[in-house]
């Protein structure tokens, strides 16, 4: 298994771990997919390289905690992205530009769901919500105003083009479903819009049952059985990931994963951990009955054993005469639910997630550029927003002044009248009031315009300063003995 897949075994808890072990880390929303494991931080104290620096490292050692690899192979897989490019990141994983499939739709409900249970731990921030809900805008605005996802771009949709190939026409297809977790909602669903209706769903958890009876379809408890007459698998558990997830040992090689760390100003960083893997699935072990047939030490959810007898079975029960029934097998799940040697097997193809990248057709440039252009305008958009708050610090002090010089005219002038002889009352005072607050506030407009502007700017500097900082400090201070930050809350 690749480092990648180790690291992401056991990693869903490591944004409420911490928010509570660090001090400095007062919010974290993690994105896990598919295709990708990804946590974005929200780091306050301290405004410094050395800051940004120690929190990725706390990412790396508490991923490498849950996962069970060493701490020096977790710290070498991860490398950190600051400044814009976190919110830039983001938004282009939500608009599924940087998808496996690219133009994928699927992404932006599941950034969605990172919001709202991190909402459900307690553990989101301002800042956070911010980020996320600015992400979901982008999303929704690619989508109405470009065809990027207009065609239903997913892992899934590009699994079953492949197989139709292969198979009989859709409403003749014989498939089973292995999972219940949302993949495997989705896999579904995109089998019934192909008029795909004979479906049979297994999941070693035990939750078939209640998941086909919510959806119509037959729950099967022996997997062996059910492929005997199969055109089509379909698995997605992710179980044989989370059965590591308690004792996986240290992996070498595989891709890098990212920790994106972004400058804020008023004393705030953003750190994100980027692309690495997860499974998609949520069916957990009951029991290790999950594991079907005689596979590698680690166990897959479907192994060669499993599908050469199964086709036995189905060769004898249609004689020597009768040909093999062709069978496409889909291993959607990161952790390979399907031992890769049923590739080996006569009659059977098997499509995993690197073979599915590989086919994966690419979106012309015309259609990504314009996606990416919304992207980066709503990048400087919410730089902008973040920023500007300190400049509305320096506005809101102009307009508390503006409120005092306007109180103490409109008092002495009433002084003044009521001097003269003239007798002022309320609907008079506020008269005079309005006459002379939009007085003050048109000459005020020019000197907010500047405030804002030098406000910004400084605001600039100071997060670009904390960036570059943080980049100096990642590729190589030390951060040893400053451990402090950390202590337990």
């Amino acid at each position: 298994m690749s480092t990648l897949e180790l690291l992401s075994t056991g990693a869903g808890s490591v944004g409420r771990a911490a928010v509570a072990t660090c001090e400095a880390i007062t919010g974290a929303v993690v994105v896990s997919t598919c295709n990708r494991f990804e946590v974005y931080l929200d780091v306050e104290s301290p405004v410094d390289g050395w800051g940004v620096q120690h929190a990725s490292r706390e990412v790396a050692r508490l991923v490498a905690a849950a996962s069970g690899v060493a701490e020096d192979v977790a710290v070498r897989a991860f490398s950190t992205r600051t400044g814009p490019d976190v919110a830039a990141h983001l938004f282009e994983v939500a608009a599924g530009l940087d998808s496996m499939v690219v133009g994928e739709r699927e992404i932006a409900g599941q950034v969605k769901r990172a919001l709202e249970e991190a909402r459900e731990g307690g553990v989101t921030s301002s800042t956070l919500e911010l980020l996320f809900q600015t992400a979901s805008r982008t999303s929704k605005k690619i989508s109405n105003e470009t065809t990027l996802g207009g065609n239903g771009r997913s892992v899934v949709s590009l699994g079953l083009d492949l197989a139709s190939a292969e198979l009989p026409p859709w409403r003749q297809v014989r498939a089973v479903l292995i999972g219940t977790g949302s993949y495997a909602g989705a896999s579904l669903a995109a089998l019934r819009a192909r008029g795909c209706d004979d479906v049979r769903v297994y999941s070693g958890s035990g939750r078939a049952e209640q998941f086909a009876a919510d959806r119509g379809v037959v729950a099967v408890t022996d997997l062996v059985e059910a492929l005997e007459d199969a055109d089509l698998v379909v698995s997605c558990s992710g179980a044989r990931g989370r059965a590591l997830a308690g004792g996986a040992g240290a992996g070498a090689g595989g891709a890098r994963a990212r920790v994106n760390a972004g400058a804020g100003a008023e004393g705030d960083q953003r750190l994100a951990d980027g692309d690495a893997l997860t499974a998609e699935g949520d069916d957990a072990p009951v029991d290790g009955d999950f594991f079907v047939g005689g596979g590698d030490a680690l166990g897959h959810v479907l192994d060669a054993a499993a599908v050469v007898r199964a086709r036995s079975r189905a060769a004898e029960a249609a004689g020597d005469e009768a040909p093999h029934r062709p069978m496409v097998v889909l291993d959607l799940a990161l952790h390979r639910d399907v031992d890769p040697r049923v590739a080996d097997l006569d009659g059977v193809l098997l499509y995993d997630l690197a073979s599915l990248k590989a086919h994966s057709p690419a979106l012309g440039s015309l259609v990504v550029g314009q996606a990416r252009t919304i992207v980066d305008r709503a990048t400087q958009d919410f730089e902008e927003t973040r920023l500007g708050r300190a400049a509305d610090t320096a506005v809101v002090a102009l307009l508390d002044g503006a409120d005092r010089r306007i109180a103490a005219e409109v008092a002495e002038r009433v002084a003044e009248r009521r001097i003269a002889g003239g007798e002022v009352d309320d609907a008079d005072t506020e008269a005079l009031a309005r006459s002379v607050r939009r007085r003050v506030h048109a000459e005020l407009h020019d000197a907010i315009v500047a405030a804002r502007a030098s406000a910004l700017a400084a605001a600039r500097e100071e997060a670009s300063a904390v960036v570059a900082d943080a980049e100096a400090a990642i590729l190589g201070a030390d951060v040893s003995g400053r451990d402090e930050v950390c202590a337990g809350r």
